[in-house]
């Protein structure tokens, strides 16, 4: 039998009167790790959700990687490039490719009664992955592109509508300058989306590639880019190097260089912005571990104060330091695993609260996503529980030069 772990038990699960009542020092104790367990954990879980909502805004509109002409400016009037179905094929056969599609933009201006509102429109094509708009759609449905006709449906954002004073099924104007003559075309609003990324709900109405292609005169084959999805966005320096190997210093054959991006040099800003959030969770685990680190100490100390007796009588029937700190180390070590088991309980309880009922909402307009996300992996909950045990165990050999320092006679006579 071990004589420390059975002794530390009595202490920690001793009875007073009928009930099992922890002391004060024993709930401050687990309380200081359930709070800073509980902090870590949905400081994490926020930091990992918000970065998440809005990169995959910036890949909805834009895909993790893009391939245009090294011609075209930062504007959306873009140069046409000549991609063919067999690089497309090439670039679906990559291992880390999810898809790769066509896409076209075209400034224009939209009318509608005496309303008008600049923006982009972004043709698609038939093979268009709808899953982003799909999930952020609000009113109508999304509409379907034909190698034949072309259809004039289009999805809007709300914040577009709402300017416009559009519905679904309504008819509205848009406006095109092409070689410095204006032409028009009339498009119908199919759905509504709100992603709630403002810059780009603002910008972007959704149509058909052959509208782009017609107004600039391009061939079938041409557009103004290809946009590649990726199955991993941890993999995407991966992935680029491969569809690197597919168009790297190659030409189409009106001699346009290709040209490919990934989304964080699209949005160097924003990524930058990210990244920098990451120095205030940082900070904010560094805080916590020292709270439950001197919550432990002065906790501990206090339980040796109070067991000052016990440790003279087992010194004077012979008892080692040794085996005296493993009675501690044991007692404070229960302790230390309820108050994880519990403030991981409530941690990932609130940030599964947080991510599915939203119960937080926030200003699109400043944080680029309406209600404060949390998503919390697997990873995120081994490592904080893993760092903070392992300083506690470190924690818990500070005790041991004030346990050899106690007196047997002295302590025995303490009160």
């Amino acid at each position: 039998m071990n004589l420390e772990l059975f002794i530390a038990k009595r202490i920690h699960f001793e009875k007073r009167g009928e009930k099992n009542v922890p002391r004060p020092i024993v709930r401050i104790v687990m309380n200081g790790i359930v709070v800073s367990i509980m902090v870590m954990l949905v400081s994490v879980g926020i930091l990992n959700g918000f970065k998440t909502e809005v990169r995959e805004k910036l890949i909805g509109f834009g895909s993790h990687i893009q391939i245009s002409s090294s011609v075209s400016n930062q504007t959306y009037e873009t140069q046409p490039i000549q991609i063919g179905q067999g690089i497309i094929d090439s670039l679906n056969a990559l291992p880390d490719v999810k898809h790769a599609q066509y896409f076209a933009t075209q400034p224009c201006i939209l009318k509608a009664g005496d309303i008008i509102q600049g923006c982009v429109l972004k043709g698609v094509d038939k093979d268009y992955e709808w899953n982003f708009f799909r999930n952020n759609l609000k009113e109508g449905e999304l509409f379907m592109v034909n190698d034949t006709a072309t259809t004039n449906q289009t999805i809007i954002s709300k914040k577009i509508a709402n300017l416009l004073e559009l519905k679904v099924n309504d008819k509205y104007l848009a406006y095109f300058i092409i070689d410095g003559k204006v032409r028009a075309r009339q498009l119908t609003v199919s759905g509504i989306y709100e992603t709630g990324f403002l810059d780009y709900d603002k910008l972007f109405i959704i149509g058909d590639i052959k509208h782009v292609r017609k107004l600039n005169g391009w061939e079938d084959d041409q557009c103004s880019g290809v946009e590649v999805l990726i199955n991993d966005f941890n993999r995407l320096d991966i992935a680029q190097e491969q569809v690197f190997d597919v168009v790297g210093n190659q030409y189409d054959n009106n001699g346009n260089y290709y040209l490919m991006k990934t989304i964080k040099q699209i949005n160097p800003q924003i990524f930058s912005w990210l990244d920098l959030l990451n120095t205030n969770v940082v900070i904010i685990l560094v805080l916590m571990t020292l709270v439950a680190g001197f919550t432990i100490i002065s906790g501990l100390l206090i339980l040796i104060l109070e067991r000052t007796n016990m440790i003279g009588m087992m010194k004077a029937m012979g008892a080692t330091n040794k085996s005296i700190w493993k009675i501690f180390f044991y007692h404070t070590f229960f302790l230390i695993g309820k108050g994880v088991l519990i403030g991981n309980v409530i941690g990932i309880t609130v940030c599964y609260l947080l991510q599915k009922h939203q119960i937080l909402p926030l200003n699109a307009d400043d944080y680029y996503v309406s209600f404060v996300p949390a998503r919390l992996e697997l990873t995120h909950i081994i490592i904080v529980n893993i760092c903070t045990i392992l300083v506690s165990a470190a924690i818990l050999h500070i005790p041991t030069n004030i346990i050899a320092k106690i007196s047997p006679i002295k302590s025995i006579k303490f009160d």
